[in-house]
């Protein structure tokens, strides 16, 4: 049962790790010229005064929800965390974790909802920016986290709790 525990805990924080680096990184999307944009601000390098050219994200309202979902997964991810280590030291011998399954399968569904979004539209969220590029690593990082999380959840709604 401790080797079980310790192996759910690992995959729980490596599901917080992804999500922190997926959120809070900077390449949602690669241009062209290998210049990386992220979810909060659109840092360009200008060639002709040398120097990184930072603003704001577009107000656009995809891109404001893949931002809000994105949040609430890592919300989602850090309260299923604290709420399994509760049950873990209060809860009766045989109870099952159902609490904190529900609270991975909704931070899945929050990753899998901001990750199609984005995917789904791109073209309007990018509109200001050179067309072209490619999805960027913390992109693919939601994807992971996605049915990790949703085999966690699985896990947790499963696991009964032993001496």
């Amino acid at each position: 049962m401790s080797l079980l525990l310790l192996v759910v805990s690992a995959l729980h924080i490596l599901i917080l790790v992804l999500l922190f680096v997926a959120t809070l990184d900077k390449s949602w999307w690669t241009l062209p010229d290998k210049e990386s944009l992220n979810l909060w601000y659109d840092c360009t390098w200008n060639t002709t005064t040398q120097t990184w050219a930072c603003s704001n994200v577009s107000e656009n309202g995809w891109l404001k929800a893949v931002q809000a979902l994105m949040v609430l997964s890592l919300i989602l991810c850090c309260l299923s965390f604290i709420l399994f280590m509760f049950q873990l030291y209060t809860m009766r011998r045989g109870g099952l974790f159902y609490a904190t399954g529900l609270c991975q399968l909704c931070t899945s569904a929050a990753v899998f909802s901001g990750a199609l979004i984005y995917a789904i539209h791109t073209e309007e969220i990018l509109a200001k920016h050179p067309s072209g590029g490619s999805f960027g690593y913390c992109f693919a990082l939601a994807w992971v986290a996605f049915p990790l999380a949703l085999v966690s959840g699985i896990v947790y709604i499963h696991l009964r709790k032993r001496e």
